[in-house]
């Protein structure tokens, strides 16, 4: 029996991230993001305007519905305020995860020409949505300023602001976790993108931005409430911010853990359907 003296074996397991490769190739990465950001309001009038603009009408929009209309509380803080602290956090999670859910079908062109590492794209989203991110966030800071400095609002501010970095960065993973592993299921079935946009829009409600968590006194709804990953984040913002809602470790380690075995399983998934996605969009 003959003995080979060269194995061909797969160079990459299913949860193997190659991060040198990725590092490799940071300049397309780099690229990547610039496409993102500059193309996006491109041959517009108002070009990146519509980062204040869109947040502060929806701003508007729910202090007419929820807080006019539906008289929900917003926990003894200004409407503005407080519905734009939960804007923020929560349009960019929304971003990052409906752009990323598309990855192999919006760039399949792009995959069947040339190799780089495939999870470059939804990082390079991800990273890009931090612009706008940083544009709205600076926004929520100087509407704060003016309650702080020009009316009688008493807003306590605490140190636990000082976990604004590890908030965003569990947002990012959870989006990155989410849309990898949308992206590679929809290369199949591509009836999850219209239920993804659903979802998302439902998954909002289900978020503690338009209402506090204190308005919830069923002990049961609670409980479902604090399964969802990102209620323990945002109220975490709210409180370390504003001085209200309902600061947790034990929700933000759920958070956390939440984050690593989904991207942990959305890793393998997406190292599975790159191999063979081509044959499939």
């Amino acid at each position: 029996m003959e003995k080979w003296t060269t194995e061909i074996k797969p160079k990459n397991k299913l949860l193997e991230v190659d991060f040198k490769e990725i590092w490799q190739y940071r300049d397309l990465c780099e690229l990547f993001i610039k496409r993102d950001v500059i193309t996006q309001y491109k041959q517009t009038i108002l070009g990146p305007l519509w980062y204040l603009i869109q947040p502060l009408f929806t701003t508007v929009m729910y202090m007419v519905v929820f807080g006019g209309i539906a008289q929900i509380s917003t926990d003894g803080l200004p409407q503005p305020l407080f519905y734009l602290a939960g804007i923020c956090m929560w349009q960019y999670f929304a971003d990052c995860l409906t752009k990323t859910s598309n990855t192999f079908v919006v760039n399949a062109g792009m995959f069947g020409k040339v190799y780089f590492p495939r999870l470059i794209v939804p990082l390079s989203t991800v990273i890009s949505n931090l612009v706008r991110f940083l544009i709205q966030f600076s926004l929520f800071l100087l509407i704060y300023c003016y309650y702080q400095l020009f009316t009688e609002t008493s807003i306590q501010t605490n140190w636990y602001a000082l976990l604004f970095p590890a908030l965003v960065m569990l947002l990012a993973g959870l989006a990155l976790g989410f849309g990898i592993l949308f992206s590679s299921m929809t290369t199949k079935y591509r009836d999850l993108q219209f239920l993804l946009s659903f979802f998302v829009q439902l998954w909002m409600y289900a978020t503690p931005i338009i209402y506090p968590l204190s308005t919830i006194t069923n002990e049961k709804l609670r409980f479902v409430m604090s399964l969802n990953p990102l209620t323990g984040i945002v109220e975490a913002f709210k409180y370390g911010f504003l001085g209200v809602g309902e600061f947790s470790w034990t929700m933000l380690a759920y958070s956390f853990c939440f984050m690593l075995v989904l991207l942990a399983i959305g890793i393998v998934v997406f190292n599975k359907v790159q191999k063979s996605f081509m044959d499939t969009v």
